[in-house]
């Protein structure tokens, strides 16, 4: 039986450690393995059966869900959900032939913005840049870049509309129930203002 103390690290007995690097209020669970060149930030939950390989630190109060492999090459930046089972890769034309083998120097980086989710059993080709606040829906295979609040969906995935910060899809007029109203910039959208809800 493991104790949860509010507020501080949690390194489940069963998880493997082997960085100092893990910020407060982050829980590491069972049969995770973080190796030691890994940074991970406050508040972050890292579930079981997780592997953390990437140099890249990953940022402040993500959630890594049962079964990811975050490998070397892979950026997460704060606030980033991803979903059980969900896979990155980091070598487009991979090999085991050593005559074939590429350095990892040669790798591609993927990131994934601030606030961006990650669907159960996606697939994130490396070199991909994921928007923020963008969603990826379960199952998709993502090979190229995604908008800031892009949703997508399908394998390959493609642009399925649009959603808020808040994870609700956007009606026609890029505002959503919660009070957020957006806009359109570049390949994706842009925060234009908050509603001020009105007193009772």
């Amino acid at each position: 039986m493991t104790r949860k103390v509010p507020g501080r690290t949690f390194i489940h007995p069963l998880a493997v450690v082997e960085t100092p690097r893990i910020g407060a209020g982050t829980r590491v669970w069972a049969y995770a393995h973080v190796m030691a060149q890994c940074r991970i930030g406050k508040g972050c939950n890292i579930g079981e059966g997780v592997f953390v390989e990437t140099s890249y630190p990953i940022g402040d109060h993500c959630v890594i869900k049962n079964g990811v492999a975050v490998w070397e090459k892979v950026r997460l930046d704060d606030r980033v959900f991803v979903g059980p089972a969900a896979v990155f890769t980091n070598d487009r034309v991979p090999r085991a032939d050593p005559r074939f083998k590429r350095a990892a120097a040669l790798w591609e980086t993927t990131r994934v913005k601030m606030g961006a989710s990650v669907g159960a059993n996606a697939t994130i080709l490396s070199g991909v840049t994921l928007g923020r606040w963008c969603l990826v829906g379960a199952g998709a295979v993502v090979t190229r870049d995604v908008g800031d609040y892009v949703l997508v969906l399908g394998n390959p995935a493609r642009p399925a509309g649009y959603v808020c910060e808040c994870g609700l899809r956007l009606a026609a007029n890029l505002d959503c129930q919660c009070g957020r109203r957006y806009r359109r910039s570049g390949r994706g959208l842009a925060l234009r203002a908050r509603r001020r809800r009105k007193a009772p």
